[in-house]
């Protein structure tokens, strides 16, 4: 069945106000940890049921009457309104299934769940089926045993509350492990909490909870106790980035690099390769009866027997994957912080992530280059800039030279050569061409050949950083060979950070060569 691509902008959208989230760890004693275990699994078989339900509503409203005779309609006003009231008729909505979890709750966890929680596992179902239909993420997945981690109020007035120094849940006090020393849980602790959230992680085989408080206000900066100046300062001025599945390039005024995106990861996979291929061998070595005599596992039921050694691989598997998770994130939030610190508005393509999946699956499930943006996005929102995406087709920022030739490049060919002379590392340059691309995300061949001449000693210090060898890490194809002086020999070693001419000056002078003032559209970066 052909599922409809509509909008249903319904509600006004209510401007909030700016929330930060803070994360402290709680003390469980064993029979608290056993009755929150309970609690998380009744909440994970409310969730698959508001999920089932929501999948057995929505295919409603295309089906009724008016819905179809509103697609033969050519105004698309009747066809959402059709749509919108299909939808209420049939009870797909926010409200219908939030109160499908009331009822399931009162016949079977109230002793459990509060009304509160249940609800807004209703929500979750609903949004997430509802991103679905529209084409805005993938199908949603039922939940097995232990996997749900998360459960979250709606307020901090009733459900889970947080008082003072502890975590209350229907008749549970849940102390938490709060280090006065620690300036980051002091300045949010010192805000409005909003809403509560207890999460759940396995560490070394243990189940252990944290406390994440939604607070009303901007995040912490930290502060360099030898400098007394902000640890992560905001720069001035715009940048340009141009994010890949395996690379990241950035380019400003003063600043420019090349590097992989989360190279560290990717080691660290290799180990969980090694320690999933060695689970594989026991687990066939322990049900020698399950399999086929080719060695693949016989169809029907079976029954798997684990060993002591097995499930203490099974653990380290767990272990490892968790640190892999959240690793990328870590890293994103330093590429990020770096970035800022050259400009607090960056310009990117708007890329789809989607089809980086299918094209670049393992890589971008490593390194994650959507969640990179959103980071970037949050960090920048909260430095006063912003993060402008830019159409792709419409600037087509790899095919583009300065000279205003625009030809189309494979992938494998990862250096800029143009015939106008311009030869450049192909991300780099986009990262480059990104930088002056204006706020309607058009490019023209003026502000490029002005920003030009003081641009290019930064990108071949960045490109020769890139490409000059180091022990212990291996250099992606995708940076293209060494760069070459005009001479033959390589780029001289340096940072990416070098002084070069002024580029703000260069075209001043180029004006008045010609008899006029010329304009750049930047604001003067701070050194």
């Amino acid at each position: 069945m052909k599922r409809a691509i509509i909008s249903l902008g319904t509600e006004a959208m209510r401007k909030k106000a700016p929330t930060f989230v803070s994360e402290i760890p709680l003390r469980i004693s064993p029979a608290m940890g056993r009755t929150l275990d309970r609690r998380m699994e009744g909440a994970r078989q409310v969730d698959n049921a508001c999920l089932d339900e929501a999948f057995k509503r929505q295919r409603l409203p295309v089906e009724s009457r008016r819905y179809q005779a509103a697609r033969r309609m050519e105004s698309a006003e009747a066809w959402t309104a059709a749509l919108s009231e299909s939808r209420k008729k049939v009870g797909f909505t926010d409200y219908a299934i939030r109160h499908h979890a009331a009822r399931i709750r009162n016949a079977a966890f109230k002793k459990q769940l509060d009304v509160h929680v249940v609800q807004k596992l209703g929500t979750r179902a609903y949004e997430a089926v509802n991103r679905w239909i529209l084409h805005q993420g993938g199908r949603p997945r039922f939940k097995g045993v232990g996997q749900l981690d998360t459960v979250e109020g709606k307020s901090n007035d009733a459900g889970i509350r947080w008082r003072e120094d502890h975590v209350e849940w229907r008749g549970l006090a849940i102390p938490a492990r709060i280090d006065p020393r620690d300036e980051v849980v002091a300045y949010g602790l010192a805000h409005r909490v909003k809403d509560v959230r207890l999460v759940r992680r396995r560490v070394h085989g243990e189940s252990r909870f944290w406390v994440q408080l939604g607070l009303e206000g901007i995040p912490y900066r930290k502060i360099d106790p030898k400098t007394g100046s902000f640890k992560h300062p905001w720069g001035e001025g715009e940048v340009g980035l141009d994010l890949g599945p395996q690379t990241v390039g950035a380019v400003s005024a003063t600043e420019a690099f090349l590097r992989t995106l989360c190279e560290e990861v990717v080691g660290h996979h290799r180990v969980i390769r090694r320690i999933q291929r060695h689970l594989d061998r026991q687990r066939r070595a322990n049900n020698l009866e399950n399999d086929q005599p080719d060695g693949r596992v016989k169809p029907g039921p079976k029954r798997w027997k684990k060993s002591s050694r097995m499930k203490r691989t099974e653990a380290r598997l767990r272990d490892l994957s968790r640190r892999e998770k959240g690793h990328p994130k870590t890293l994103h939030g330093r590429l990020a912080n770096e970035i800022l610190a050259m400009g607090t508005v960056i310009r990117l393509e708007k890329m789809s992530y989607r089809g980086f999946q299918r094209r670049f699956g393992r890589s971008v499930g490593l390194r994650a280059p959507g969640e990179c943006v959103r980071i970037l996005d949050r960090k920048a929102e909260s430095a006063g800039g912003q993060v402008i995406e830019f159409p792709t087709r419409r600037a087509k920022l790899s095919q583009t030279c300065q000279c205003g030739t625009v030809r189309k490049k494979p992938l494998s060919q990862r250096v800029h050569s143009c015939e106008c002379g311009v030869e450049m590392q192909r991300d780099l340059y986009s990262a480059f061409l990104a930088w002056c691309v204006n706020d309607e995300g058009m490019l023209h061949a003026d502000v490029v050949r002005e920003r030009w001449s003081g641009a290019k000693p930064l990108l071949g210090a960045a490109w020769s950083q890139a490409t000059e060898p180091a022990s212990g890490r291996l250099r992606p194809s995708s940076f293209g060979a060494s760069p070459r002086s005009q001479s033959g020999s390589s780029a001289e070693e340096g940072t990416a950070q070098a002084e070069a001419p002024d580029a703000v000056a260069v075209a001043q002078a180029a004006g008045e060569s010609r008899g006029e003032a010329a304009v750049i559209p930047l604001r003067t970066p701070r050194l």
